[in-house]
């Protein structure tokens, strides 16, 4: 690990260490007076310019050391020399030039380290990052303390045991939790009890559901004959060096599910984001060959593709450029894979996970400068250019044509252009895309305007079409003044009991708050009504899916905020995903639920302290769907390349003991990328599918 992060790391011996700050930004400083400076480079590296090795408890001494420096900058407790204009310029050109460097650390860290670094990562979060390596527990509030079960840390010599920061590293730190996800240490005034509420079945756990300490004693693999293989790259292992040879000291085997004879569930591959460039192109399609037959190898069902409405239709109205995706589909079918596709009618770019940028049509664009309420648009008059606003769904605005009118144009087009793949199988799936992301969900929590993780979002009603749709509503009910939206509800990144609207026992659960909330919530399940029935008439005889998120933050609250503002009325006295799945299942669609893996406790903030439950939420989602007569498929929603991660999806994909024998349709993974393709990643994927597909796997002994 330290020779991979020299290669990105680099040197910066010549940093003044009186012009150091603990905080990694973006942005430029307003005051240069400060002079404070970035050190993320100076704590990867050691005094020499390498990769400092050294024990727990070293490290963190270092650390410490590191931030009597920044506190006391130059040694000294006496203020800062006032320096010229000249030498302030200086410094601002020298602190721009670290934090591109830090910049490049950072992104380095998250794509070679496998650091699940956030976009504006801190000191905080490295220096955590590096304590986990080392074997350290760090808590959330920063209480760290060796682990029980690390003895005796490797020297600076010596080989240190494969470790990482995926995000199953934090539940290996973490106290245990039930299956629920619920914390006895976190709880609402309110207890929580939606379980019994909502009915909602839950299965026995999976003899791979393990404590954290058993996580944490997983050792790396042996190969036959007492080989050894390669580590594997998310197992934490005991290392030792005797007469340079390596021991490894190895627990007893992880007991795991056996999938042999069970239901087969098609597994495909997400595509990447960029794999059909602006131009409708196909982007290195040698490449990209290379890697389907690898895929292939692996005996993966197909692929899964984005077809971007801003890429097909860019220019005019109803003028369709295919060709790309023409070629795509004919290396597909040749190399006898299936391809789901999706209609994506939402731009790309903004949201975590977006490498590429990919806008909605420019014709569009133009008409959204004259008419900025074709846009989703929030209490404080901001517009949300990722998609289209519901409240045109059926207000001819775009060009003489509805939002629906253009959405089944467009499905149209596709389904005649690719006619062949369609009755060859080819095209097994169409994936119809209702919101931002393509899911049905308001766009309540945009990065783009402030938002982070936990905050609550905000209701995006505030275009003139959506207000004109509430006032009707409100004046049909008889309570004029009920034509508006509630004023308490705080801001993006507010938490429920900071509002008056959210809040235990508040304003959301009165006759006002029901009343807006049922409004808010019927304009989402409209919306997937008009267009699934467009989409069921252009793609007459393929079957169409629908895909939620899992927004699972606060469900351990009384009013679920972050759903309601989502356009889910789930608050816990209210199962809001039964009309959901009536809706879908009223056109014959599928279900994709994007939260099977629930590996989401690497969040950069108290997981706790969220209130969330993404067990509670899937199987609240999934019992909802199959009590109607749904079928369900779901994708990872988070990087995935360890086998506990991968034992967590066949768990759910699978659940064991379920009466009625339910399980999921298809299984997408996110995405294809070079991570995938290395050796130890894809050895565990092709092991995920040939578990998925109900074969048996023989692992390695020692």
């Amino acid at each position: 690990m330290a020779t991979d992060m020299q290669k990105f790391v680099g040197t910066s011996e010549e940093d003044d260490d009186e012009e150091m700050d603990m905080d990694v930004k973006e942005e430029d400083d307003e005051d240069e007076e400060n002079g404070e400076k970035d050190i993320a480079a100076q704590v990867m590296m050691g005094i020499d310019g390498t990769m400092a090795s050294k024990s727990g408890k070293n490290q963190f001494q270092h650390y410490q050391q590191i931030d009597e420096q920044v506190s006391t900058p130059g040694g000294g407790g006496g203020p800062r020399r006032s320096r010229p204009l000249e030498e302030k310029e200086r410094t601002k050109l020298r602190e721009r030039h670290r934090r591109a460097i830090t910049a490049r650390i950072l992104a380095g860290l998250r794509r070679h380290g496998n650091y699940n670094l956030r976009v504006r990562a801190d000191i905080n979060d490295v220096i955590a990052a590096l304590a986990r390596e080392a074997g350290w527990v760090v808590l959330p509030d920063g209480t760290t303390f060796p682990s029980r079960s690390q003895g005796s840390r490797p020297g600076v010599g010596s080989s240190a045991g494969v470790s990482s920061s995926s995000p199953h590293l934090v539940s290996q730190q973490s106290p245990p939790t039930s299956i629920r996800g619920e914390s006895s240490a976190y709880r609402t005034s309110v207890e929580y009890n939606s379980w019994r509420m909502k009915g909602v079945f839950m299965p026995n756990p999976s003899p791979y559901d393990i404590s954290a300490n058993a996580q944490s004693q997983i050792s790396a693999m042996v190969g036959d004959g007492g080989e050894q293989t390669e580590p594997h790259p998310l197992i934490v292992g005991s290392f030792d060096n005797i007469n340079d040879k390596q021991t490894i000291n190895i627990p007893p085997k992880l007991p795991e599910r056996d999938f042999s004879g069970t239901t087969y569930v098609p597994v495909y591959v997400m595509l990447p984001l960029g794999v059909i460039n602006i131009k409708c192109e196909l982007v290195d399609p040698d490449g990209l060959l290379k890697q389907l037959r690898v895929l292939k190898s692996a005996n993966v069902d197909g692929i899964k593709v984005d077809c971007w409405w801003g890429i097909v239709e860019a220019h005019a109205p109803q003028q369709y450029n295919w060709n790309g995706y023409k070629r795509l589909f004919q290396m597909v079918h040749e190399l006898k894979l299936k391809s789901q596709v999706v209609m994506s009618f939402h731009e790309c770019g903004g949201n975590v996970g977006d490498d590429v940028c990919i806008p909605l049509p420019h014709w569009v664009a133009e008409i959204g400068r004259s008419n900025p309420d074709i846009f989703f648009t929030d209490r404080e008059g901001r517009r949300n250019p990722e998609c289209l606003s519901w409240g045109i769904d059926r207000e001819r605005v775009l060009r003489g044509r509805t939002a629906v009118e253009v959405y089944f144009d467009y499905m149209r087009s596709f389904r005649i252009e690719f006619d062949e793949f369609f009755e060859d199988g080819t095209l097994s799936m169409v994936e119809i895309g209702l919101g931002p992301c393509g899911e049905l969900r308001y766009p309540s929590c945009p990065v783009k305007h402030g938002w982070r993780f936990p905050g609550i979002g905000e209701f995006q009603c505030y275009d003139q079409y959506l207000l004109k749709s509430l006032r009707k509503t409100a004046e049909a009910r008889g309570q004029p003044f009920w034509a508006r939206g509630p004023d308490n509800i705080g801001s993006y990144n507010s938490q429920p009991h900071e509002t008056g609207f959210f809040c235990d026992e508040g304003d959301y659960d009165g006759y006002y708050g029901r009343f807006f909330l049922n409004w808010y919530s019927q304009v989402l399940i409209d919306h997937g009504n008009w267009v699934l029935s467009l989409a069921k008439l252009a793609f007459e005889g393929t079957g169409i899916s629908v895909k939620l998120s899992g927004i699972h933050w606060w469900y351990k609250t009384a009013s679920h905020a972050a759903e309601l503002t989502a356009g889910f009325y789930n608050p816990s006295n209210c199962n809001g995903y039964a009309s959901v799945a009536a809706m879908i299942m009223k056109h014959g669609a599928a279900l994709n639920f994007s939260c099977s893996e629930l590996l989401v406790l690497d969040q950069q903030v108290d997981f706790a302290d969220a209130l969330a439950d993404p067990n509670g939420l899937a199987w609240q989602v999934m019992n909802a769907a199959w009590d109607a007569g749904i079928l369900v498929a779901s994708e990872n929603a988070l990087p995935c390349h360890d086998r506990v991660t991968y034992n967590k999806i066949l768990d759910r994909a699978k659940p064991l003991n379920d009466p009625d024998g339910r399980h999921f349709l298809s299984f997408s993974y996110l995405r294809l990328n070079p991570l995938l393709m290395e050796r130890q990643n894809f050895m565990e994927f092709e092991r995920f599918v040939k578990r998925m597909h109900g074969e048996g796997v023989l692992d390695l002994q020692v």
